[in-house]
């Protein structure tokens, strides 16, 4: 498996596993789909989208970006979807690792995560076998899809 940069054509798979995750309702905050134009130009967007690639299947993807602008621009943050059907082959660990990696050589200091579910305990453990830092618990911070709240664990780690 290969951790690559995106191309135009992985734009299709990548919208599929995003928004398969977006439906889920349980992990990222977005609650609209992307259609094939919003996908192009949302992951475009990013200072780095990388795919997962298995022999030219896509089976993951992540985006990475500022966190936020100015003074804090040098903290990024990171958002990782891996295909549901290839969940716990470690996908995920070599997206996090990979996209650490391009975090630096872009400049940025610190990887932030503003909002990981409490109950995300497969991400939880990965990230902090990684060595990130949970900073504490914002008590119902994430509306689940059914209408629960959940509480978030923002993480962090310097790169």
């Amino acid at each position: 498996m290969e951790i690559r940069a995106f191309s135009p054509d992985d734009i299709p798979a990548m919208m599929e596993i995003w928004n398969s995750v977006v439906e889920e309702g349980i992990a990222f905050p977005q609650t609209e789909i992307l259609d094939l134009e919003a996908a192009a130009s949302f992951f475009s967007s990013q200072s780095r989208a990388a795919v997962a690639d298995a022999d030219g299947e896509i089976v993951g993807l992540y985006i990475l970006h500022p966190n936020n602008v100015g003074r804090c621009a040098h903290i990024c943050n990171c958002s990782y979807a891996v295909r549901s059907d290839k969940r716990g082959l470690h996908i995920g660990e070599r997206l996090v690792l990979d996209s650490m990696e391009a975090g630096r050589r872009l400049g940025f200091r610190i990887m932030q995560f503003n909002a990981v579910v409490r109950t995300n305990i497969h991400a939880r453990h990965l990230y902090e076998r990684l060595g990130f830092t949970p900073l504490g618990t914002i008590p119902g911070g994430f509306c689940m899809k059914d209408g629960r709240y959940e509480d978030i664990v923002p993480y962090f780690r310097e790169l």
